[in-house]
């Protein structure tokens, strides 16, 4: 496995673009729509939000991903969430995806559909069907239109994200590239989240659907931003098989392979949209080891990396253990209190912290220089078992604030 550049049209047969369309009001010179095309048809898998309050385009998708015959394009906007829209919004999902079937003259069931931006709002259907038609003229497959994509799907965001690997499956060479957008109302099971991997390998529905599924609790499910799960968040993956490998059919060798790279793509990009969160200065990891079930250890590690005052600690690079063993003891795993070994680790250096849950005497001066680096990892350590869970978060600033006060005005 390499990584090589590109995002999404980094596998064979696929092709991107970004254009502005003035969709976000007050923000000229910022692209806000983006597309994926495919020239062949995609299997394709997704993973939404878990939100009762979902988004018009989160249903339209759903059903298309459950019952389409394959899909050859996406269409994203930013600046408009197209959330609490009622029928409008729904009608607006079925007219972007027949004016984008007419413009690259294939099935209106074979188009995707992803917004995120501001929720209550309807999309401004004029504007988005000149973006339609303006994408469709700036489609390319090298990775300037990949970046442009990613670009495009930005809201608070601070920078792109997107990432593309290589790997051989089955004798042949096969590509997975994403891009994913995702700063603030980020919390565990989804969050506001766009996220679109293609790929070239050629796998079944069923066995891709399977992959998606298992892969999302290790990767976009273990992030935490702010503790708000969004109505809008997708994840996609489109599969056209143009890497010529046997179809894998079966948890096999190849698919194992393929779950490996998958797995690569989606963590980087879980832990860009981690470390990116709104105002946020540091990516905040938390590691639990040593638990008895992998289903503890996820929940401790997710209590640990949501916790508002342990996020406000590392903000102020203050090694504030008590907060971390108190968002332990609330998340509601039973584990031994007294036993509890936490470390503090940055590429400034490792220091344990507690042994047995009582404080080792550390040097505060050196906690503080390696909890200033711009990532930082708690390692948790229960003396339960053998399970192990990795979540990512950030740390809580004043710009957190600052951002959101006035995001919608």
């Amino acid at each position: 496995m390499k990584q090589i550049e590109g995002g999404v049209t980094a596998a064979k047969g696929f092709q991107a673009a970004g254009v502005e369309v003035g969709i976000k009001a007050g923000h000229a010179g910022k692209k806000d729509m983006a597309m994926i095309y495919s020239e062949t048809c995609c299997k394709t898998a997704g993973t939404f939000t878990s939100n009762i309050v979902k988004a018009a385009p989160v249903k339209y998708d759903m059903d298309i991903v459950k019952n389409s015959a394959g899909v050859h394009a996406v269409v994203v906007n930013s600046g408009i969430a197209n959330a609490c829209t009622g029928e409008e919004g729904m009608k607006n999902c079925k007219t972007i995806a027949e004016e984008t079937a007419g413009v690259l003259n294939i099935p209106a069931d074979s188009v995707l559909i992803g917004s995120t931006g501001v929720i209550g709002a309807q999309l401004p259907m004029d504007t988005i069907k000149k973006g339609i038609h303006l994408l469709a003229k700036e489609l390319g497959g090298n990775p300037k239109y990949a970046l442009s994509a990613a670009q495009a799907i930005m809201t608070t965001d601070t920078i792109p994200k997107q990432i593309a690997y290589e790997t051989v499956i089955g004798g042949q060479t096969v590509t997975v590239g994403g891009m994913c957008k995702g700063s603030g109302m980020i919390h565990p099971n989804m969050c506001t989240m766009l996220a679109f991997i293609t790929t070239d390998i050629n796998i079944s529905k069923e066995m891709l659907t399977e992959i998606v599924k298992e892969d999302v609790k290790d990767t976009f499910n273990m992030i935490s931003v702010d503790g708000d799960t969004s109505t809008n968040d997708t994840m996609l993956v489109l599969a056209n098989g143009l890497a010529g490998n046997s179809e894998i059919t079966e948890k096999n060798e190849d698919y194992y392979k393929f779950a490996k790279v998958l797995k690569q793509v989606n963590t980087y990009l879980a832990k860009k949209m981690a470390g990116d969160g709104e105002g946020a200065t540091a990516l905040f990891e938390v590691h639990v080891v040593h638990a008895d079930t992998k289903e503890n250890a996820v929940t401790l590690a997710k209590s640990v990396v949501a916790s508002s005052l342990v996020k406000c600690a590392v903000c102020g690079h203050d090694a504030n253990w008590g907060r971390i063993l108190c968002a332990m003891g609330y998340s509601g795993v039973q584990f031994d209190p007294e036993k509890v070994d936490l470390y503090f680790e940055s590429s400034a250096g490792k220091i344990q912290i507690t042994k047995n849950s009582v404080s080792t005497g550390y040097s505060e001066e050196e906690a503080t220089k390696i909890l200033s680096c711009e990532e930082v990892t708690a390692l948790i350590d229960v003396k339960m078992g053998e399970a192990e869970a990795v979540a990512w978060g950030c740390d809580l600033t004043h710009e957190y604030v600052s951002i959101n006060a006035d995001y919608r005005s």
